[in-house]
């Protein structure tokens, strides 16, 4: 089961409390204060680790709580500082503030580390108070709380191309053809109820991960089917698979075009402005003028289109090698220190897989 959302609570230990002592020692008169400093309370971090996958940890675990500074001692002995508390999450998981709403860390690089509460201060022992006039202070500092907040977690999954399209369109059978995948594959609609990951490789132009996220139907928007609130895990990527089923059977390619695009627009607008490739998909049973009829609108709107069967793996590869080049062409072109959700841009390179390329019976 994918976990991808979770709030927690989160609070940083508390400063130890300072001492209020006094040097006392044989033939030492008036020894003065000697009051230590209470430690600082243990910080939290968030960590990013190729390690997870889900928020499972972080939903059945609500409460984390780093460990407290020591209180200061006599003899100026200063309490232990309280240790630091590692949260391991995902790649991919946004954090964002449970009562502001504000943005605090979006974790896309193995290893990044964010500040989400600091430790209290510890307090400072009666040393620090001693004046030529109050040679004997009998006062020492209180140590800091630490910073208490909630933190919502969002995952969005790392992919570089989306397979997006209406349920039962053959999603999950390409995601399977093309990687070592195995995602659910059977006739009845909603077969993958949640996101897929798959690592396509090709020699020798290179690697991507895929996402196979469950079928959209009309009204998703609202709730209706799964809705969609798996959409976010296509948000990072850097072009969209629309998978259409052109057999006689399914659904006219046009309808099903506009649907996907409907519920797209209602989600996040900026999704149809992505790089978009269709995959006419179950070309091996009897499809008629469905496959004109969606090459001819793939002209008009300018859309790569690819003609293949998932089951019988025709036309697949050269589905795979489009966009193994597409990726490794927009990952060049990224910009050191972009964020990596910014995905757009990527263009379809005149003279590939252009519309007007594809072999119509």
């Amino acid at each position: 089961m994918l976990v991808d959302e979770a709030r927690i609570l989160v609070k940083a230990g508390d400063g130890g409390r300072g001492c209020i002592s006094f040097r006392r020692e044989a033939h030492v008169p008036r020894g003065g204060p000697d009051g230590g400093d209470g430690g600082d309370g243990g910080s939290i971090y968030l960590v990013a680790s190729r390690s997870y996958r889900t928020l499972s940890d972080q939903k059945y675990h609500r409460h984390s709580r780093a460990k407290d500074g020591a209180h200061g001692r006599g003899k100026r002995m200063h309490g232990r500082s309280g240790p630091e508390l590692i949260i391991a999450l995902p790649l991919g998981t946004v954090v964002v503030d449970g009562d502001t709403g504000e943005l605090l860390a979006d974790l896309v690089e193995d290893g990044q580390r964010v500040l989400v509460a600091r430790g209290g201060k510890g307090g400072r022992g009666n040393t620090h108070f001693a004046t030529p006039v109050i040679q004997a202070p009998r006062r020492a500092d209180p140590g800091q709380q630490g910073q208490e907040r909630w933190l919502h977690l969002t995952l969005k999954l790392l992919a570089d191309v989306g397979l997006i399209g209406l349920p039962n369109a053959g999603k999950s059978a390409l995601l399977c053809c093309i990687s070592a995948a195995h995602s659910k594959v059977a006739e009845y609609p909603f077969t993958t109820l949640t996101p897929q990951l798959g690592t396509v490789e090709i020699e020798p132009l290179g690697a991507f991960v895929a996402a196979d996220i469950p079928g959209l139907i009309e009204g998703a928007s609202l709730g209706a089917g799964l809705g969609i609130r798996f959409l976010r895990h296509i948000e990072r990527t850097r072009l969209l698979v629309h998978v259409i089923d052109v057999s006689d059977t399914a659904r006219d390619p046009r309808e099903a075009l506009a649907v996907v695009e409907e519920e797209l627009r209602a989600f996040n607008p900026e999704l149809l402005t992505r790089p978009r490739v269709i995959a006419a998909n179950k070309i091996d049973l009897p499809h008629g003028t469905r496959l004109p009829t969606l090459h001819a609108l793939c002209v008009e709107r300018v859309l790569p289109l690819f003609p293949m069967s998932a089951v019988t793996g025709e036309g697949v590869e050269r589905l795979v090698e489009y966009l193994t080049d597409q990726v490794q062409k927009d990952a060049k072109r990224q910009v050191p220190g972009a964020k990596k959700e910014n995905s757009s841009g990527l263009n379809p390179e005149p003279g590939i897989a252009e519309p007007s390329a594809v072999n119509v019976p």
